[in-house]
C-alpha cells in the first residue's frame, strides 16, 4: 500500500497526524507531509482511517505497491 496527501487540499487539519503520528508529519508550512510514500503492513489499517476521517479529503491510498 502506498499512501500520498495532495498538498493543494490539505487545510492542515492535523486528523492524520493524530491518528499515525508514526508515518505523517505537520511541515513547517502547517500542512501535513507523508515521512513514507510505502505503507507498512502494521499501519494499513490506521492509514485508511486516516484517509476516511480526513476532511479535506486530502489523503489517497494505493494498493499497487509495484
Amino acid at each position: 500500500m502506498k499512501v500520498r496527501i495532495d498538498e493543494e487540499i490539505c487545510a492542515g487539519f492535523r486528523v492524520c497526524l493524530g491518528i499515525l503520528p508514526e508515518l505523517f508529519e505537520i511541515h513547517d508550512d502547517g500542512y501535513a507531509v507523508v515521512l513514507s510514500e510505502q505503507v507498512p503492513s502494521e499501519f494499513e489499517d490506521l492509514v485508511r482511517r486516516a484517509v476516511s476521517q480526513c476532511p479535506s479529503n486530502a489523503i489517497s491510498i494505493s494498493e499497487d505497491v509495484g
